[in-house]
């Protein structure tokens, strides 16, 4: 008691300054140009206020007369776009923990309501990128996107450590997406434990009653750990596969064009995972979260990738130039990856067919 009594009393600012200086924080955000906001929220600001706009129409957030839907936008965009813990928000916005909690639980659900909009089948049609290109068309001409796995960082209680443990021995969950040719996610499955392999995972997917599909005649480029399969075309393991392999050397037989073109195209999905973990922070690192928060959080950031998308690239994109396609594991004649007959005829095909026709060219 004579200790509390010692204590120096602590008095609280007064709210019109606090409120004052909020303002001025969240007008600083509001009004700042494209390149400010980007840097900021992560977005530019159309993209910003449209979305603040849909969740107003449709009731999913609300005003109220301490904090209307921008601020509680932006307070979230600022945990997940820089990895911010609430008391750190707490500073900038002049909000309580609890607060900033609240409403960041709220827009959580908010954007996981956009998921069936923003996360769209891959479209039947020949993607433009193939269709306007001699080096993919005709060859790749029904193929709808690539798919492939990444690790995210996850905090888990340390009895489920074990099965989390991931490629490079920490704690991660598997996450599996495919992607369009224009850097969309046409499907995420997010939650695998870091240790389950890829393959599984694609399993996992086709079952769901809400899973992934493929257009009747269509594919998906895959790495070499899934098996060439209807719907799923993987590169020739034991081949060459990245440009930086080849040097100068150009491919010496089909199997090497195929593989080359095969990881030029692929690489979409990898610029999709850099463009993503570029812009939301929160995904290199480990979460503050319960583990299935952390779920959802990658499902939300893959709705606002794809929103952001619609007002075209920005500097979180990475260039084709900048990434590598992921070849996978070489699984050799695992058995129990076993690749379907017909397929790995079709691969053979596409793969003569395009080797002749390079040599058409250069004859």
């Amino acid at each position: 008691m004579r200790f509390l009594a010692r204590r120096p009393r602590l008095t609280n600012e007064p709210m019109a300054q606090r409120d004052e200086i909020r303002q001025r924080n969240l007008m600083f955000i509001y009004n700042s140009d494209d390149t400010k906001c980007i840097e900021l929220l992560r977005m530019k600001r159309a993209p910003f206020f449209q979305l603040c706009d849909l969740f107003r129409s449709r009731v999913l957030l609300n005003d109220s007369i301490h904090i209307s839907i921008e601020e509680q936008v932006a307070m979230f965009l600022h945990v997940v776009g820089h990895n911010q813990r609430f008391r750190v928000i707490g500073l900038s916005f002049r909000r309580s923990t609890e607060t900033i909690s609240r409403y960041f639980r709220e827009v959580l659900f908010a954007v996981g309501e956009l998921r069936n909009e923003m996360i769209l089948p891959a479209s039947s049609a020949t993607p433009t990128k193939i269709l306007h290109s001699p080096r993919w068309n005709p060859f790749f001409k029904d193929c709808v996107g690539a798919i492939d796995g990444t690790h995210i960082l996850a905090r888990v209680p340390t009895s489920e450590k074990a099965a989390f443990i991931g490629r490079k021995q920490t704690t991660t969950q598997n996450v599996m997406a495919a992607v369009d040719f224009d850097l969309r996610f046409t499907y995420v499955l997010a939650g695998w434990e870091g240790s389950a392999h890829d393959a599984l995972i694609l399993t996992d997917a086709l079952e769901r009653d809400d899973g992934l599909t493929v257009p009747q005649g269509k594919y998906y480029l895959v790495d070499a750990g899934y098996a060439a399969k209807p719907g799923f075309l993987p590169p020739y393991r034991s081949t060459r596969y990245h440009l930086r392999e080849f040097g100068t050397r150009r491919p010496q037989n089909p199997k090497e064009l195929f593989n080359l073109r095969h990881s030029a195209l692929k690489v979409t999905v990898e610029r999709a995972f850099g463009a993503l973990k570029n812009r939301f922070r929160m995904l290199y690192n480990k979460h503050f979260h319960p583990y299935p928060t952390q779920v959802k959080l990658v499902l939300a950031c893959c709705i606002l990738h794809n929103w952001i998308l619609r007002h075209g690239l920005d500097e979180h994109v990475p260039s084709e130039a900048a990434v590598e396609a992921n070849p996978g594991n070489d699984l050799g004649n695992d058995e129990n990856h076993p690749d379907n007959v017909a397929w790995v005829a079709m691969r053979d095909t596409i793969a003569n067919q395009m080797w002749a026709a390079r040599a058409a060219l250069n004859g």
